[in-house]
């Protein structure tokens, strides 16, 4: 098996850093665009899609800016991340997404993320 390749996406969201960072770190709001349905018990992620479900610890939380969570069946330090980062001069809000995969299905990581950034941006009104 080959080693995963860490790489980093940056999207601009028109929203406010405070209601973005609700659909970032919420059940509720990763529910609304990240997975069919999220639960949670204390750190522990549980996301649903279709038939599928994964676990993720949340492993780093800073309030109103990141987190950052681990899938339990990894076997590696392989994590992904949600970073709202704010322009100081523009005010701009992006988020930034760091996450890894197998080399060889890069594009097509970024392009479920580009799909899953669409549908928050619509959820959020931002589209």
């Amino acid at each position: 098996m080959q080693d995963k390749i860490k790489y980093e996406l940056e999207f601009q969201i028109h929203s406010s850093p405070q209601l973005l960072y609700q659909y970032i770190s919420t059940p509720s709001g990763l529910s609304e665009w990240f997975a069919d349905n999220v639960n949670s018990r204390g750190e522990v992620y549980t996301f649903i899609w279709d038939d599928s479900e994964e676990k993720a610890r949340m492993v780093r939380k800073k309030s109103g800016e990141s987190v950052k969570f681990k899938w339990l069946s990894a076997e590696d330090d392989a994590f992904f991340e949600f970073k709202i980062v704010v322009d100081e001069i523009t005010k701009d809000v992006s988020l930034m997404i760091t996450d890894f995969t197998e080399e060889d299905e890069l594009d097509e990581a970024k392009m479920l993320w580009e799909n899953q950034i669409s549908d928050l941006k619509h959820v959020l009104g931002s589209a």
